[in-house]
């Protein structure tokens, strides 16, 4: 059901919108509402639900999405913003598939470790962005991969983009478990 074109009645919505004042806010500003959407479209579904592959060849997810942002989110905080490229990624990939997706299973316990994996590491990033000046958005970092750099803007720009691409993903998937829509 749709409320207005919105997923959820407005009043209940958890990604009310602020007005923020400055370049950092208005990227931690999307960036949350995106994060919070996340949430609001994975609510009310099984484990079973949240692990309903996408169109196959597609191991997508919404669980699988759930560990994936996880993953982006520990990434390019602890291999990029804070340095630390020798630190292992969340999920590693041990195989040639990705086991962000593939190896997100509809059980109680799956579902649990991914959202705190997901609560841990965006609580983990937030907390950086805390303590970062606004004059620093423009230093440049090592990119996770090390061979080239960005900026924390561009980091954040990335991620903004990342949430908002997967939160398309997201729709479609939520639509085909149960039939509900809106932004």
């Amino acid at each position: 059901m749709a409320y207005n074109g919105m997923f959820v009645p407005a009043d209940q919505d958890p990604r009310q919108e602020d007005h923020p004042v400055g370049e950092l806010a208005t990227y931690r500003s999307y960036l949350s509402f995106f994060r919070r959407t996340l949430e609001v479209k994975c609510r009310d579904l099984t484990p079973e639900q949240l692990a309903i592959r996408s169109v196959p060849p597609s191991t997508m997810s919404l669980l699988g999405m759930v560990r994936h942002l996880a993953a982006v989110e520990q990434n390019w905080l602890v291999r990029c913003l804070q340095g630390r490229p020798e630190e292992p990624r969340l999920y590693d990939k041990l195989t040639a598939n990705d086991n962000d997706f593939d190896l997100a299973v509809g059980t109680q316990e799956c579902v649990d470790e991914a959202w705190q994996a997901f609560h841990r590491w965006v609580a983990a990033f937030d907390a950086h962005l805390d303590d970062l000046p606004e004059s620093e958005l423009g230093a440049t970092r090592t990119a996770p991969r090390g061979d080239d750099t960005v900026t924390v803007r561009e980091v954040l720009v990335h991620l903004i983009e990342e949430y908002a691409r997967h939160m398309g993903h997201a729709d479609l998937l939520r639509e085909t478990i149960d039939g509900r829509t809106g932004l």
